[in-house]
Formats: C-alpha cells, structure tokens, sequence
C-alpha cells in the first residue's frame, strides 16, 4: 500500500454535501464550515475540510484574513479549504461579503441533514456550485492533511486518466439539484471520493523542487521508505535498512528523507507508531500491552512513556478522554 493511502486509511473520514447553490453576478459571500454546521450532518468532529465543486461559471475565492490567497476557479474545478477556515467567495472580491451563517443556521433547524437549496445574487451571469465537507479524526494527526496548502484549486477535467470523474461531477450536480431519495448518503461518499482524487491531482502537479510530505509521498526513494515504514511499524527499521532497500546508501537516505519530510526517518517511524496507536485505543477490544506490542514497543512501560510525550496523557487516560468525548457527541447528536 502506498503512504498516501496509508495515512488516508488511519483517519475516519466522512464526507457530507450541504449546498447546491446558484449564484448570479454580482454577489460575494463569506462563510466558514464549523462544528456546529457539520454537527447537522455527521458527528462532531476536530478537523473540517471544506470543499467547492464549481459546476457552471466561475468564481473568485480566497481566505477571509489573507487578500494574497486569491484564485480564479473555472466550472470543473474544485476549491478546497483544507482547514475549514472563513473564506470568501463571489463574482468579485470588491463587494462587502455578505454571511452565511444566519441562512445556515435557519436551515439546520429546518432540515438538519439536508442539502440546502440556494439562489443568490444581482441576476446577471450564473455560478453554480455543490459545496461541502469531510470530517476526519484528528486525534490522529495526519500529516497528508497538515501538509496541503490553506486555500487551493484542483482542476478535475482535462486529465484523460481521469474521465469518469466527468460523469461523477455530473452525477453529483443532478443530485443535488433533484433531491432523491438517499441523495444526501450518494454525494456524502462521493465527496469522499473526489477528495481522494483532489489528493492525487495535487501530488501530481507538485513542482518538482518542492518540498514536504505531499512530495516525500510521490519521491522515488522516499515514497518508498514511507510505504514500508507504515507497512510495518513494529519492525525495527533502521536508516541503513532503509537505505538498502531503496536502492540508497545510509547518509543519503537520511540526508534525503529529512530535506523532504523535515525530520529524521526514526523520529517520523516513532511518530507514525503513536498515531497508529491512537487510532486502536479508539477500540476497546485491545489491551494497552496488545497495542504497545502492535506498534512495536517491547514493554507497556516504555510504550506509555512514549505516548505520553506526544499525546500529553498517558494512553489509558486518553483512551478514557477520548470514549468520554464519543460519547457525548454522539448524545448531543441524538437530540
């Protein structure tokens, strides 16, 4: 497996569509998708992405605090707001924006769950969208997801692998705009599916002297030591190890995976353990030691000392934390 589909495989990862919305010139909107929005739609959750699939016209966009975040975005590109902050989108960025929030909030009370119905703006040329979001867990601190730019675009159209994305852009605006029955549960997943896609369209058009995880993930050698730490994170890898089975010496495979990543193999290796075993104490079908041991740790003690130092608590006390969190979201959902 590789360590994109790896880290996407750690979190939970849900996808809800809110809006089907058609805009006409001029108008500026401003918004940011929150707990209590996406509380209306899947269970609470830390981190909220935010999307825009830009069906008909175009639209300008950026980020409510940063004027220099400013991008065009034409019919069959994706706008993508990794981490759900106040963003502004419109005809023009000239205007006052006016909020979403009051329409949101009236609609929630209405028909929580429901994809809302919107015409807005001057009557002049008409800008369709199908926004939305996905949820993911971020007790589990996912590095693909931190490494995305604040505010970026994805052109979904002209990549020939791609093709069947067409049909599915499609799909989504027809069921959007018709309301059937199971609509909401279609493009929740759907969403989720074109996030995917967005990931790898993004890695693929990364310039090639750029540096983080995206690009780590797509490197030769790299990539590959990646994939085989999360493969096996209960082995005890060690640099040269590594380095032999990509086809690199020792320092260079330690020189390269740390100018790409931004730090050392064996420190990523022990980070990536303790989210793994984040994710299982999730559970309550495994035993601290069971844990300790999956993710490579030889004794319980030297496992909770660990995962205190990243988590702040130990890992019983977290696991407590988190069972406690669950469910009183999941209570405050019910109602």
């Amino acid at each position: 497996m590789d360590a994109v589909s790896d880290v996407l495989r750690l979190v939970r990862l849900g996808g809800a569509v809110y809006l089907d919305g058609e805009f006409s010139a001029p108008w500026c909107v401003i918004g940011q998708i929150d707990g209590a929005l996406c509380a209306g739609y899947l269970p609470p959750s830390d981190r909220v992405v935010s999307f825009h699939l830009i069906v008909e016209g175009t639209c300008e966009a950026r980020l409510a605090d940063d004027p220099h975040s400013a991008v065009h975005v034409n019919a069959g590109e994706l706008l993508i707001v990794p981490q759900g902050e106040a963003h502004i989108m419109g005809s023009t960025l000239d205007d006052a924006p006016v909020s979403f929030g009051p329409l949101m909030a009236d609609h929630l009370e209405t028909a929580p769950g429901e994809v809302m119905k919107l015409s807005y703006g001057g009557g002049g040329a008409v800008t369709r969208t199908v926004c939305g979001f996905l949820v993911c867990d971020e007790a589990v601190r996912n590095p693909l997801l931190s490494a995305l730019p604040p505010i970026f675009t994805v052109d979904m159209r002209n990549d020939p692998r791609s093709a069947w994305l067409e049909s599915s852009l499609r799909f989504a605006a027809s069921e959007a705009a018709n309301s059937r029955a199971g609509s909401s549960i279609v493009l929740g997943k759907l969403s989720e599916l074109l996030f995917v896609e967005a990931l790898r369209h993004c890695i693929d058009a990364l310039p090639e002297d750029r540096k983080g995880w995206l690009a780590a993930a797509r490197d030769r050698f790299v990539g590959r030591a990646l994939s085989m730490m999360h493969a096996q994170p209960a082995h005890a890898w060690t640099v040269d190890e590594l380095g032999r089975n990509v086809g690199l010496s020792r320092s260079a495979m330690a020189q390269r995976f740390t100018d790409l990543v931004g730090q050392p193999p064996m420190q990523y290796l022990a980070h990536w353990r303790l989210q793994i075993a984040a994710q299982e104490l999730m559970s309550e079908r495994k035993s601290l030691a069971a844990v300790a041991e999956q993710v490579g740790y030889e004794s319980e003690a030297a496992f909770n000392r660990a995962f205190k130092r990243e988590f702040g608590m130990p890992p019983a006390g977290w696991r407590k934390n988190r069972r406690s969190a669950d469910g009183a979201a999941a209570s405050a959902n019910a109602t």
